[in-house]
């Protein structure tokens, strides 16, 4: 039989639920609207309401509120229940207003004033009642008024342990509403000392609280990691027995050890060497812990183990610097990768991603690579099969990149529709950074376009153009690849992209083959041309004009492809122009203009991957593998950009070599010498000081020279700041060379001004010598280049100044 006394709390509950419960909803209601209409008569009406009478009123408005029903009186009540010196009464005052009062309500100073005289009163138990309603309603007006009095009475020595708890927690509470408003003081160091109470309650808030403030004011804090490795080891070595009140199944005080776990993860390894030993010997005896048979077979001994083990894990690899805990640390979560729980699962992929990225434990999480791709297999979450996309894209290396990128394209003609994407870019990334042989890079692209051609954004296809354009060595083979591809009945748009791009620009490598003759090639993308969308066929148009330059024979077909209504009285406004200009551009201007407006793209200049960009904002930070790393192993030949360049442009931009070669008389244009830079400069190694002198060449420019021996392009000099390119053309007695400049810095250049230096017979040759601004050099990647018009072959060297 249940025995309920006047004035214990059930029994305020007890009678709320015996005047308001009802047979159903309508009568329950009915019940309610008769039992408010009746308390709002008691406030009115009677005035000397007994201590007793307003706890029971104000308890059922509590409760009527809870079941889903609008109190709007009562409040000055419950106010009022705080000035009573009895406990039931002002525990039913302070849960009606942490409930239902607002932050911003008009008795906050009343309520303020109440809890001032509670704190005050050092009675344990109200100021119990006031730190939980300060914590609960967390308002900034009461961060205002209690921030600098309640770390007082955390710190204070006559404070009950109860009262500390509550201290902490509150303050903690309050700094993460208001943190402003918490002022750091003498306070912070005798509050790192309750690590060291007895209580072992105490410690476990003081650690929350030490935490998250530690997080923003390291330094305030730092003395606390002695003092939470002291106490760790000597959770972490004593038996069950020894801390019965917070053994928790067999596991002593779990809570608190992750506690402090987490507060060390906040700092860099002990300096101190016997602190440091101390910690090695508590992580070591965690992991030695975890191989020991369970004390007991229920859930609960489990879970609280595995939370002090994973919670060690995530310190081992936070300070990376123990390499014999970092191996023992992988070796316990690949035990956890075939585990029936599939929450243990999931957590030792997420560890294991982590410790990828350690030098000292890469090669330990690669021997679990099989057992990861049988996870990707046969899991049943998907959850679990994310992670373990996750874990195989950070256990890549150029020794499996192969493996790990055939597999990852399997999973993905299977995988859940919310994970391809990121799949895809990942797939993407690491066939780019790990290709020995591009060609395979080139056809994992295409494969991938196949698989997952709606979730391939642009980023991607316009990654494999780039890397195409800027290696002479694949872009035979990607024309042939692209070609085949397209001749399936039906392919995906992006492929199309691909393939109108790529044998726009380089087709005439496998026109040679009486099965990819020009025809074939045009025919073949035409056909695709109506089932495209409006960018796509644009993109396409681009592609025939450039067939008009490579391959003269089709140039008829071509034509009456730009002349048919359907492109000359196309709906679309980007469509039409494109038609009626390439018409107009193929029918009036000379081969010579042609070749020129038309010419093959040159290389992208370095930059970070866009679709390593991508994958990081998708991701966030910290989840992929680190920039500067790629940007180590990506080959120094390799070269990109945010998006490839368009035809039209290139057209525009591009200046028409005839019209430079029909005006030869002109006079060569004088270059003036810059203004000195400042001894101060960061590119003062780069750039001459003088307009005179030569700028000096960088070790290894002598290679860059001999290669245009057999070539008209390339790169000419380049370093962590700038790159060279040079790329010259020669007709008869007639030459011009483009000479670009590119930013490859993060930052500005200003006023930047390239000059000749050349010998006095080499400068009679030249006809003329221009700069055209392509786009301004300010902004990082970008590009200017300089035209000059020679007579003859000849040599010269650069002066380039700041």
């Amino acid at each position: 039989m249940l025995q309920v006394t006047e004035g214990c709390p059930k029994h305020s509950v007890l009678i709320c639920v015996l005047f308001i419960s009802g047979k159903s909803k309508e009568a329950e209601i009915k019940r309610i609207n008769k039992e408010l209409a009746n308390i709002r008569s008691k406030f009115k009406g009677d005035k000397a309401l007994d201590g007793y009478s307003k706890k029971k009123y104000v308890c059922k408005l509590l409760f009527i509120f809870l079941l889903g029903h609008d109190i709007d009186f009562g409040h000055m009540e419950a106010v009022n229940l705080l000035s009573s010196n009895r406990y039931t009464e002002k525990q039913i005052g302070y849960l009606f207003i942490s409930v239902l009062v607002n932050s911003n309500s008009e008795l906050i100073r009343l309520i303020n004033n109440a809890i001032k005289n509670d704190l005050a009163s050092r009675n344990p138990t109200f100021m119990g009642l006031a730190l939980h309603c300060i914590a609960n309603v967390g308002s900034r007006e009461m961060a205002e008024a209690f921030a600098g009095e309640i770390p007082k009475i955390l710190v204070a020595g006559d404070t009950m342990d109860s009262v500390k708890q509550s201290a902490a927690l509150c303050l903690l509470r309050l700094y993460r509403t208001s943190p402003d408003l918490v002022p750091m003081g003498d306070w912070t160091s005798r509050v790192v000392h309750l690590l060291n109470d007895q209580h072992l309650g105490v410690v476990t808030a003081a650690t929350s609280l030490i935490t998250t403030l530690a997080q923003k004011n390291p330094e305030e804090f730092k003395t606390s990691v002695s003092l939470a490795v002291s106490r760790l080891s000597r959770i972490v070595t004593s038996a069950s027995t020894d801390l019965q009140d917070y053994t928790y199944y067999f596991v002593p005080a779990p809570w608190l050890s992750v506690k402090l776990l987490r507060l060390l993860q906040c700092y860099p390894p002990p300096e101190d060497p016997a602190v440091r030993g101390r910690l090695t010997e508590c992580l070591e005896t965690i992991l030695n812990k975890a191989q020991e048979p369970p004390k007991s077979k229920k859930v609960q001994h489990s879970n609280a183990k595995n939370a002090v083990l994973f919670e060690a894990i995530s310190l081992i690899i936070h300070h990376d610097s123990e390499p014999n805990l970092l191996v023992r640390a992988c070796n316990q979560l690949g035990q956890f990768l075939q585990h029936r729980e599939t929450n243990l699962r999931y957590l030792a992929l997420e560890s294991m991603c982590t410790l990828a990225s350690s030098e000292f434990s890469h090669e330990a999480v690669k021997t679990h690579i099989e057992t990861v791709i049988n996870a990707l297999k046969t899991e049943r979450d998907v959850s679990v099969r994310q992670r373990a996309v996750d874990l195989l894209y950070a256990m890549c290396d150029r020794s499996n990149a192969q493996q790990i990128v055939a597999e990852m394209l399997n999973y993905l003609e299977t995988a859940d529709y919310s994970i391809r994407e990121e799949i895809v870019l990942k797939v993407a990334i690491l066939a780019e950074k790990y290709a020995v042989d591009y060609t395979w890079y080139v056809d994992t692209i295409l494969n991938l376009i196949r698989i997952a051609g709606d979730y391939v954004s642009e980023e991607v296809w316009y990654r494999v153009i780039q890397i195409v354009i800027n290696r002479d060595d694949v872009q035979g083979y990607a024309a042939k690849t692209v070609f085949e591809a397209l001749q399936a009945p039906a392919c995906h748009e992006n492929l199309v992209k691909v393939g109108g791009y790529i044998l726009g620009e380089f087709g005439n490598l496998i026109a040679g083959d009486p099965r990819s003759s020009p025809l074939i090639q045009f025919n073949l993308l035409h056909s695709k041309f109506h089932l495209c969308s409006v960018p796509t066929r644009a993109l396409l148009l681009s592609t025939y004009i450039k067939f008009v330059n490579l391959f003269p024979e089709i140039k008829t077909t071509i034509q009456d492809v730009l002349r048919s209504d359907s492109q000359l009285k196309n709906a679309d406004v980007e469509l039409q122009q494109r038609a009626v200009e390439y018409l107009r551009l193929s029918t009036i201007a000379s081969t010579d203009i042609l070749a020129t407006v038309l010419e093959e793209m040159p290389p992208f200049p370095e930059r970070e991957s866009s679709i390593l960009a991508k994958l990081k904002k998708k991701k966030g930070p910290g989840t992929v593998t680190d920039l500067e790393e790629i940007k180590k192993e990506r080959s120094s030949d390799m070269n990109g950009s945010a998006e490839p360049a368009s035809v039209n442009a290139s057209a525009v931009s591009t200046p028409s070599p005839s019209a430079d070669l029909l005006g030869l008389g002109a006079a060569p244009v004088t270059n003036s010498a810059p203004p000195p830079s400042s001894s101060g400069s960061l590119l003062v190694d780069v750039f001459s000081d003088s307009a005179s002198a030569v700028a000096p060449l960088a070790p290894g420019s002598d290679d860059n020279f001999a290669r245009f021996v057999c070539k008209n392009n390339g790169v000419l000099f380049e370093n962590q700041l700038l790159q060279i390119g040079l790329k010259s053309e020669f007709r008869q007695n007639l030459g011009r060379m483009f000479i670009f400049y590119g930013n490859k810095t993060s930052t500005q250049f200003l006023n930047f001004t390239p000059t000749v230096i050349c010998s006095d017979d080499l400068q009679s040759n030249i006809l003329k010598c221009c700069s055209m601004c392509l786009f301004l050099l300010g902004f990082c990647g970008l590009l200017l280049h300089n035209i000059i018009n020679l007579f003859d072959r000849g040599t010269m060297s650069l002066n380039m100044k700041k």
